[in-house]
Formats: structure tokens, C-alpha cells, sequence
């Protein structure tokens, strides 16, 4: 089995607890390494207090690395670059680092039609309205930065 397969694999057996409705409590295994269902669900907040939503669904890299949040509210989605949330998972809650005002200029999508993730254009005005570069080097600093 390829590696991307077996972090994939891994990854849905992650989400399995959230599929058949099972409660979301924190579940922290070996060290720092969260499970999936401990983020689904989790409120997000912005700057100030302001509710963002929730975290509906995440999207993984090919190497099964969470690059977004899908964050809703109401029947709107919002993308929400992993780089640019800060989690306490003891709460379920996220952060993110921007103004309520800020955040209404993002662009929403339904859940009927997701955007291209991927495609150079969108990942980099996304991260732009985040006030961040996407790239790897932003994620190997994110991976230093939580480690105890």
C-alpha cells in the first residue's frame, strides 16, 4: 500500500466515530496527535468574540494532511486554511485570527458545489484573506510551533 493510501486510510478510519453519530469527546492518542473527531464540530470563533460557525468537514493533502476547515453557518461554507486556526481542543473551540468584517469578504459556496481546492488561484486568495502565504514552509513552522 502506498504511503498516501495508508495516511488516507488512517484518516477515515479517524473519521469512522463521526459517521455513525458517536459523541466527539477529546481523544488525544500517543503525544500530541489529535483525532479527526475531536475538530469536527468544534465552534469557530474570530477576533473580538464573533461567531464564525462550525467546523463542518476538513480537507486533506494528498500525504493526509489537513490543509483547510470547512467552516458553516447556516447552509453558507467558508474555507478556512488549517495555518489560520488555533485550536483548544479540550473546548472544541477554534480561533482564528481575523475581524468578523474581515471575514464576511470571503467568499461562501453550498455544499452542492465545492471549490477547487487546489488550483493555484484559489489556494492563494484564500490564504491572502487570511493574511497568510500558503506553502509548505508555513506548515513545517505550524509543526514546530505545537510541539511540547
Amino acid at each position: 500500500m502506498s504511503r498516501t493510501a495508508m495516511c488516507l486510510a488512517s484518516s477515515l478510519i479517524l473519521l469512522t466515530g463521526v459517521a455513525f453519530g458517536e459523541d466527539a469527546p477529546v481523544e488525544k492518542t500517543r503525544g500530541s496527535t489529535v483525532r479527526a473527531k475531536s475538530i469536527l464540530g468544534a465552534k469557530v470563533s474570530l477576533r473580538g468574540g464573533h461567531s464564525a460557525g462550525t467546523v463542518e468537514d476538513i480537507v486533506l493533502s494528498n500525504e493526509g494532511v489537513v490543509d483547510y476547515l470547512i467552516v458553516s453557518k447556516g447552509s453558507k461554507l467558508v474555507t478556512v486554511p488549517w495555518d489560520a486556526a488555533k485550536f483548544n481542543y479540550e473546548k472544541r473551540m477554534a480561533t482564528v485570527d481575523i475581524t468578523a468584517d474581515e471575514y464576511e469578504k470571503i467568499p461562501t459556496y453550498t455544499s452542492e458545489r465545492y471549490p477547487e481546492f487546489y488550483t493555484p488561484a484559489y489556494r492563494g486568495q484564500v490564504y491572502k484573506y487570511y493574511g497568510l502565504t500558503p506553502g509548505r514552509e508555513r506548515r513545517l513552522e505550524r509543526r514546530i510551533e505545537r510541539r511540547p
